[in-house]
């Protein structure tokens, strides 16, 4: 499933530590910084009510590859210092502790990279390590459910259909995952007078979610650019968060299944 945690407590900080293995070897691909304020009638100003710093972090860990947003909340001290040259997205392995009722974070070894928050949450999904198609990869589309089976073959085929796209399903012969919870991987290639060039298709990859109960589903377009395969995997995708709960993952942006349709359709998926 999606793993979701709070950590408030020295306990959450040995669990965070001991579920990333400290990050070690990863790398911060997104950081922001957001500053909520209140209007004091009394003062008649606006006054600085929270501030949140959220982090996004590609790392490997187990035969897995896991994107993790770690949010950040009730920052009281920031700091992020980067001389010409130096890159403090690299990780090597985080230091964090909890003293005087505040979590502190130290993501170099240099301190160039540092929070004191009151609580942080963290938010991950991870999926097998993928080794490079034979053909071009174009776009990729991850899912991790909550619960719930694990779609077939068919319940693909049959929600194609049922959206007027046919497609014809072969298994992978090569299989692309290197993990055990790899349950089954193929192609989807559509149906039809034969346009599309030849090995054009979605290869799906239905695996069991490493953490706990659900299971993940990765979508990849690969051959050329080609309408009908990119209409495959946008179907796919909607059907998938219509049916089932939990998150996507598109690049390394983490987004609720049921956001999913207004944030593609505000053009933010591409």
């Amino acid at each position: 499933m999606t793993m979701q945690h709070a950590i408030k407590t020295i306990e959450d900080l040995r669990w965070l530590m001991a579920h990333t293995g400290g990050f070690r070897s990863g790398y911060v691909t997104d950081l922001q910084m957001s500053k909520r304020r209140l209007f004091d009638e009394e003062s008649g100003r606006d006054v600085l009510a929270d501030t949140t710093v959220s982090m996004t972090i590609r790392y490997q860990l187990r035969g897995m590859v896991r994107v993790a947003k770690l949010v950040m909340n009730g920052v009281t001290d920031f700091s992020i210092f980067e001389q010409e040259g130096s890159d403090s997205s690299a990780l090597s392995v985080i230091q964090a502790e909890r003293s005087d009722g505040r979590l502190r974070f130290w993501f170099d070894p240099q301190g160039e990279l540092y929070v004191v928050c009151e609580e942080a949450q963290l938010e991950e999904i991870a999926t097998p390590v993928l080794t490079g198609p034979v053909l071009p990869e174009l776009a990729r589309w991850t899912f991790q459910g909550h619960s719930g089976e694990v779609p077939t073959p068919s319940w693909f085929l049959m929600e194609l259909e049922e959206a007027g796209v046919p497609c014809s399903w072969a298994i992978s012969k090569k299989r692309r995952a290197r993990d055990a919870a790899a349950r089954w991987e193929g192609d989807l290639t559509p149906s039809g007078d034969g346009a599309s060039p030849r090995g054009n298709a979605v290869r799906v990859l239905v695996y069991g979610a490493p953490d706990g109960e659900g299971f993940g589903v990765v979508l990849r377009a690969l051959g050329t650019q080609d309408p009908q395969v990119g209409r495959v995997l946008t179907l796919l995708a909607d059907r998938i968060t219509q049916r089932y709960a939990g998150s996507c993952l598109v690049g390394t942006t983490i987004i609720p299944g049921r956001e999913w349709e207004s944030w593609r359709s505000r053009g933010a998926g591409g």
